[in-house]
């Protein structure tokens, strides 16, 4: 077996996750942008693993458009397998970027996902299913006339 971080340095393949986070007031102005990495969970690359297996058969397990937002406060880990306190989940609009990256990006209205939000999750299905990726940040405190957009990004190297 090869270490991850060995494999890193020779080109072997990695999953890398990117989060941003955009708050517009009521009036359609910026009032907050955070982004990071996120943690890709070990289910997400076991659902990977599947599919590339046999992409008909877990073609179900990989439909990745979902995307809730909460308010826990837990630091993110590779065994996550949901939300500490999940609020709201959408779906997302999925598209290829460019350069091996697969990018979804929900849009949380005024009046949805009200609260002070601090974690986000990638996810294959509109309640429960697989989390691909979770991230945790410094908290958006988003009100009832404020939308947030969240964009999360999967590159695979």
């Amino acid at each position: 077996m090869v270490d991850p971080k060995e494999a890193a340095k020779e080109g072997y393949f990695r999953i890398i996750g990117k989060w941003e986070t955009k708050l517009y007031g009521p009036d359609g102005n910026l009032k907050d942008v955070q982004s990071g990495d996120n943690v890709v969970t070990t289910v997400g690359k076991d659902a990977l693993a599947v599919f590339l297996n046999s992409a008909a058969a877990a073609a179900s397990q990989f439909t990745v458009k979902y995307i809730a937002i909460g308010t826990g406060v837990t630091t993110e880990t590779a065994g996550d397998t949901a939300l500490n306190t999940e609020v709201i989940r959408t779906t997302g609009t999925v598209s290829y970027i460019t350069s091996q990256i697969y990018q979804i990006k929900a849009t949380f209205a005024t009046g949805s996902g009200v609260g002070a939000i601090t974690e986000y999750g990638l996810f294959n299905s509109s309640s429960v299913g697989v989390m691909y990726a979770r991230y945790t940040k410094s908290v958006i405190n988003k009100g009832a006339g404020d939308t947030l957009t969240v964009t999360a990004q999967i590159t695979l190297s």
